[in-house]
C-alpha cells in the first residue's frame, strides 16, 4: 500500500464498460511527512474522497480485487482514508 493526497478528478468521456460508475481520481504519492513523492497516478476511488484528503492506495493485480471485480482494467486503486498518522514519536493529523 502507498500513501497519497487526492489532487483532482479524472473525467473520461469513453471508459471501459466494467469501469461504469467507478471515479478515477489523481493521486499524487506521499511520504509520512506529506510531502510529494514521485508522479501522480490515477485510480479508481470507491470511496467517493475529494480533493486534499490523504489516502492509502495499491497498485497491480490487487487493485482489481479492491473494486470487486476482476475484469477491471486498472492499475492503481484507492482502498481507505488516512485519518491520522503517527511518525516516532509525534503525531501528524490530517
Amino acid at each position: 500500500m502507498y500513501l497519497a493526497r487526492i489532487v483532482g478528478r479524472v473525467v473520461a468521456t469513453v471508459k471501459q464498460d466494467t469501469l461504469h460508475g467507478i471515479p478515477l481520481q489523481w493521486l499524487q504519492p506521499v511520504d509520512s511527512a506529506g510531502k510529494d513523492r514521485g508522479t501522480p497516478v490515477v485510480a479508481a476511488d470507491t470511496f467517493g474522497l475529494g480533493p486534499g484528503e490523504l489516502c492509502y492506495y495499491i497498485t497491480a493485480r490487487e487493485a482489481s480485487i479492491a473494486l470487486w471485480k476482476l475484469d477491471v482494467a486498472v492499475d492503481a486503486a484507492v482502498v481507505g482514508k488516512v485519518e491520522r498518522i503517527d511518525v516516532g514519536d509525534g503525531e501528524v493529523t490530517r
